[in-house]
């Protein structure tokens, strides 16, 4: 890769290798301390890309993240939440990675590299009509990312990216680019630190506001979450109980194992059921 991509750029400390581990942290902590400002500056483009997405998922759209490794994992790792937490359909947001889903934890040696896989492994889900896609990719040069995003986008559908590169490949074949430019990392082009980072914060804008819109939240309580674990089932009889003026713990949490979810439970609450 050329040194002449910000994310491949010289750090800015020198010897590590030297360094106390209290220095190591601070200067870690301090270039961390640049991606909420760096994704910022990408809030106008992050917004224009979720009214567009959300317009479609209205439709019966799907969303996929596309990417490879850190960048392809950070998708998967978005995408996985998404039903346990809003209680969405499981197909509704995809994450795709190069080599498949073996590479999630091992890295596959050159899938990254292969400019046709990305679209082959979208149409093997039937990938058209409404769904949207977003590439992810530190460096925005990825042919597996570049390549989809670009076949995506001349089959008419949504396209965004997330890069770190002012001036990225990827970000000249998409719809809706959102360049996050963190800066060179504390271990050069070590790109899963500030780049990764600044993808988490902006996959969590797009995904989170996204089940705002399509109703998953009220006020600003998760009211579709899966109750898979004691944790959730006492977080949603507290929200029962807030939403609805049950005093009784136990009455708040038969209305929510009764009925499923906290929405279900508050409006047979409220029906008098």
């Amino acid at each position: 890769m050329s040194l002449n991509k910000i994310t491949e750029q010289s750090s800015h400390y020198s010897d590590l290798d030297k360094m106390a581990t209290g220095d190591l942290l601070r200067g870690i902590n301090a270039e961390d301390k640049a991606v909420p400002l760096a994704v910022e500056k990408c809030l106008p483009q992050i917004e224009k890309f979720v009214d567009l997405l959300v317009e479609r998922m209205k439709k019966g759209g799907r969303l996929f993240y596309l990417g490879a490794g850190t960048s392809g994992r950070l998708g998967i790792l978005d995408a996985s939440e998404i039903p346990p937490t809003y209680g969405a359909p499981f197909d509704l947001v995809i994450g795709l990675i190069a080599g498949g889903d073996g590479a999630i934890r091992k890295a596959v040696e050159n899938a990254e590299d292969d400019y046709n896989q990305g679209w082959k492994d979208l149409q093997a889900f039937n990938i058209g009509g409404y769904d949207s896609v977003v590439g992810i990719a530190a460096s925005g040069s990825t042919p597996y990312v570049v390549g989809a995003c670009a076949k995506a986008k001349a089959e008419g559908l949504l396209t965004g990216c997330i890069t770190c590169n002012p001036g990225a490949k990827v970000a000249e074949v998409v719809d809706i680019p959102m360049v996050a430019v963190v800066g060179p990392e504390f271990v050069t082009g070590s790109t899963r630190m500030k780049s990764g980072t600044a993808q988490k914060l902006i996959l969590n804008m797009i995904s989170t506001s996204a089940m705002i819109k399509l109703g998953h939240v009220k006020g600003n309580k998760m009211v579709d979450m899966h109750l898979s674990n004691a944790k959730l089932v006492d977080r949603g009889t507290r929200m029962i109980m807030e939403e609805t003026g049950i005093t009784d713990y136990q009455t708040a949490k038969d209305y929510l194992l009764r009925y499923g979810s906290v929405r279900s439970g508050v409006d047979a609450f409220k029906a008098g059921k």
